[in-house]
């Protein structure tokens, strides 16, 4: 750690926690599926590339780490790749490990439309001379492997390994992002790439081995992932703690879901991930829930949803409930639930997701030097 970095430490230590915080701040953009259904395409989408989101963490099926086409993705951040640096929108995704962004060297329509990354451009990149692919329900993307200076957060993370990417999943096209900065473990990471926080810790750039997420209730501002700390005006009351059940995606344990005090799915416990990356909560048993909310098939009467019960969660003995207004997708065309089937045809048929429907009512904070999640109401 250089002299710089340990005099900013011993400053932040006799400052407000606040004031030292790492952010990053999440711009919110219109979806793909917003996109579609204004210009009357979204059936003609979805039936073209089916969402498999449950694929996206089902090694066994495709082989290393996943992506699937989730057309309800809105939160993106900018980072910057390269020297002189060139700049990409990224979804921060904990439920993956690699960073990688399109390329020059990319011949897919699907880079067409999205910044690309010119390694003859960059005085600082060094290839790593091997390949990489990451999978998707729908097609899959494959590129190479190389170091390069990355600036994420005010911060500058040097020698960091990533992916740029030569050939994409048509589906890719209609993405808003460019690319995908993953925030799962390492262990996860295609090739052993050694993730983007874990060369942050190592590199001494942030003080401690945790980073939050908080997800606005406002429309436009104010969501950010805070690398090192978190930030207590985000939450109301007490942050508890809950143990992580496998040390590869942020994967917990939870006791049932109910509604109306009646369980109407994950009966006896099941196992659940915390994923950014996925825009709804998806599982095997949606159906249930559906139904016991008034929501049969999924749609809902936008004139109704006043009058909708409360999904409750229950994960290591504590209660988080969503409201209707949180669970509900509202578009000037329909409302809809946001549960989700998992679409995975038996395969990881016990596994749920809990994705940003559940993320704007509660901040995260995702925490690997004690191997837990800390979840507290939003303000």
């Amino acid at each position: 750690m250089n002299s710089n970095m340990k005099v900013a430490i011993v400053l932040c230590a006799l400052v407000a926690l606040s004031h030292c915080l790492v952010r990053m701040p999440l711009i919110k953009h219109k979806s793909v599926r917003a996109t579609m259904e204004e210009r009357g395409e979204w059936e003609q989408f979805r039936r073209r590339f089916p969402y498999n989101p449950i694929g996206k963490f089902d090694s066994n099926v495709f082989g290393g780490e996943q992506m699937t086409n989730d057309a309800d993705l809105e939160y993106y951040g900018v980072i910057s790749l390269g020297t002189p640096p060139q700049s990409f929108k990224v979804v921060f995704d904990t439920g993956s490990a690699n960073l990688w962004v399109p390329s020059t060297l990319c011949s897919s329509p699907a880079c067409g439309n999205h910044q690309k990354f010119d390694p003859y451009k960059s005085s600082t990149f060094v290839s790593a001379g091997k390949g990489l692919t990451i999978q998707y329900g729908t097609g899959y993307m494959s590129g190479s492997l190389g170091w390069d200076t990355l600036q994420v957060a005010g911060l500058t993370v040097t020698k960091q390994e990533f992916g740029f990417s030569q050939t994409e999943a048509p589906f890719m096209f209609y993405m808003q992002a460019d690319g995908i900065l993953g925030l799962a473990y390492g262990s996860m990471a295609v090739e052993g790439v050694p993730t983007v926080f874990d060369n942050m810790v190592q590199q001494g750039l942030i003080q401690n081995d945790y980073f939050s997420v908080y997800l606005s209730r406002s429309p436009d501002t104010g969501s950010e992932v805070v690398f090192g700390g978190y930030d207590a005006e985000h939450y109301n009351g007490n942050l508890v703690w809950i143990p992580l059940s496998s040390e590869t995606y942020w994967q917990i344990k939870m006791d049932s879901i109910t509604v109306n005090g009646q369980v109407v799915a994950c009966n006896g416990g099941c196992q659940a991930i915390v994923d950014t990356g996925t825009s709804m909560i998806v599982g095997p048993e949606v159906t249930s829930i559906n139904n016991a909310v008034g929501a049969p098939n999924g749609q809902v009467s936008c004139s109704n949803i006043a009058n909708m019960p409360e999904v409750t969660f229950t994960i290591n003995g504590y209660t988080f409930s969503l409201p209707a207004s949180t669970y509900v997708r509202q578009t000037q065309y329909s409302c809809s639930s946001g549960f989700v089937n998992d679409f995975s045809n038996g395969v990881g048929s016990s596994l749920w997701i809990l994705g940003d429907v559940f993320i704007r009512e509660y901040y995260v904070i995702f925490n690997k030097r004690d191997n837990n999640l800390g979840i507290a109401a939003l303000r």
